[in-house]
């Protein structure tokens, strides 16, 4: 199966590299950060957010994110349920 959103993909600046924006609003404590690959936006494993927050990507139709964590190089499209590998 192929990704059918891969033309989502923007050249996106990172919103911030302090953390989940959420949670430095709210003053909690991020868990597993992601970056959405077509507006740059930053947030935490929407399963895993203290407290869980609804998914980026169903607020705003933006399905492909990849992880903001060091060290970590894959992608994952929600609306395909795919995880991809693409060149950073």
């Amino acid at each position: 199966m192929t990704c059918r959103h891969l033309d989502m993909i923007r050249d996106a600046v990172a919103s911030t590299t302090l953390g989940c924006e959420d949670c430095l609003r709210d003053g909690t404590a991020w868990v597993h950060l992601r970056e959405c690959l077509t507006c740059g936006h930053i947030g935490c494993c929407d399963q895993l957010a203290p407290p869980p927050r609804p998914c980026h990507w169903l607020k705003v139709d933006h399905p492909i994110v990849r992880s903001f964590e060091p060290g970590e190089d894959w992608a994952w499209c929600y609306a395909d349920e795919l995880s991809l590998m693409l060149d950073f």
